[in-house]
């Protein structure tokens, strides 16, 4: 089973996954998924995705998540990498600590509320530039940023029974 899929279907959309350059011909949105961002560095350029995602950032919504927000970010620090630089976002791997300093804490939202988050191994998001919004933050660190139509997060939101954060991207496509 896969969680985004499963948030995404009970919030009525059809999830399709990408392995191949020609999965991603006619998407609305993308969801690049948390994991370890040097491996999904390697693939993308091995599966030859790496040109048509920079080309599709610039035409649909993009939500990058813990690994995925790394790819998305303008720079990347300890260490430095590529990456896809679709948000003007600098952001610093594993900054939360290693896999057994993972937690789970909701994140307070801008607009109000709060709403669970599960982080592992998050990347923290170091500066941005002025057309990034901080849409949610956890003990004053800004966790969720927006740029128009892309957002990013530190966290798992997929990993907890809440699809607060699906049904936000899905109102961007």
């Amino acid at each position: 089973m896969d969680p985004h899929a499963d948030h995404l279907r009970r919030l009525g959309a059809e999830p399709r996954f990408v392995y191949k350059k020609e999965n991603l011909d006619g998407i609305h949105g993308l969801i690049l998924p948390g994991g370890e961002s040097t491996t999904m560095l390697k693939l993308a350029h091995e599966l030859g995705l790496w040109t048509e995602l920079q080309r599709l950032s610039t035409q649909i919504p993009f939500w990058g998540i813990c690994a995925g927000a790394i790819l998305m970010a303008k720079q990347v620090e300890n260490p430095e990498q590529p990456s896809l630089g679709v948000m003007d976002l600098r952001v610093r791997r594993n900054a939360y600590g290693r896999q057994l300093e993972s937690f789970q804490q909701d994140v307070e939202l801008t607009t109000g509320g709060a709403q669970p988050a599960v982080f592992i191994r998050a990347p923290k998001f170091v500066s941005w530039g002025a057309g990034v919004t901080v849409a949610g933050k956890v003990n004053g660190e800004p966790v969720y940023l927006e740029e128009g139509r892309h957002q990013v997060t530190a966290f798992h939101p997929e990993l907890t029974d809440s699809g607060w954060c699906h049904e936000k991207f899905l109102r961007k496509l």
